[in-house]
C-alpha cells in the first residue's frame, strides 16, 4: 500500500530540525526501499523549511502511523501537524526514475484538497514534468480525499495548474526539493 506522508514544520523549529538532521536521514535510510518520493518543502525565500514529503510504500494503515509519528523530528517537535493518506503512484515510478533527473528547474508540491465528488483523477495530457502523481484516499483507499503531485515547473503559477482549480476546495503549492542523503 502506499502513502502520502507531509510533515508541516511548526513555526521557529528551523534550528532544532537542523541538530536532528542525521536523525532524520538514518531514520529514512531504514526505509530506503520503500520510498517513492521524498524531500523537503521550503518557504517563499527558498531557504527556510516548512515541512516533508514521504510518499512510501508499506504493508497497512498501521506501519504507515508508525513511519509518520516514530519520526525523530515528529517526536522532537519539529512539525505542527502530519498529512497522512492512503495514495495511488498513478505514474508507476519513482521519484528517482524521473527523466528530468535530480536538478535543473523549479519543484514544488501541489496538494488539490477536497475535490468535486462527482469529478474523476486522471492523469494531465502533458506528463513530462511530473516526477509523482496521483490521488489522496481514505484509510480503505475508496474515497478519493484528494490530490498529491510533485512537478517540475516555471512558477507556482505553472505548477498550480496542473490541477483544474474548479474540482478541488483548496490548492497549496510549496516550493519542493529532491531529498535524500547527497
Amino acid at each position: 500500500m502506499e502513502f502520502f506522508c507531509y510533515h508541516r514544520d511548526r513555526p521557529g523549529s528551523a534550528a532544532l530540525r537542523g541538530e536532528l538532521g542525521e536523525e532524520h536521514w538514518s531514520y529514512m535510510d531504514r526505509y530506503e526501499k520503500e520510498l517513492i518520493a521524498r524531500g523537503p518543502t521550503f518557504a517563499g525565500d527558498g531557504e527556510t523549511p516548512t515541512g516533508s514529503v514521504h510518499i512510501v510504500d508499506l504493508p497497512d494503515p498501521a506501519a504507515a502511523r508508525a513511519f509518520a509519528f516514530d519520526e525523530p523530528n515528529h517526536q522532537a517537535g519539529v512539525y505542527r501537524d502530519v498529512l497522512l493518506r492512503r495514495w495511488r503512484n498513478m505514474l508507476g515510478r519513482t521519484m528517482w526514475e524521473f527523466p528530468g533527473g535530480r536538478t535543473g528547474g523549479n519543484r514544488f508540491l501541489v496538494l488539490g484538497l477536497g475535490p468535486v465528488k462527482d469529478a474523476e483523477l486522471a492523469l494531465p495530457p502533458d506528463q513530462d514534468e511530473l516526477i509523482a502523481y496521483g490521488p489522496l484516499l481514505s484509510d480503505d483507499g475508496t474515497t478519493w480525499l484528494g490530490t498529491a503531485v510533485l512537478v517540475r515547473a516555471p512558477d507556482p503559477d505553472m505548477a498550480r495548474a496542473v490541477l483544474a482549480s474548479d474540482r478541488y476546495a483548496d490548492i497549496e503549492v510549496h516550493a519542493w526539493e529532491f531529498g535524500g542523503r547527497r
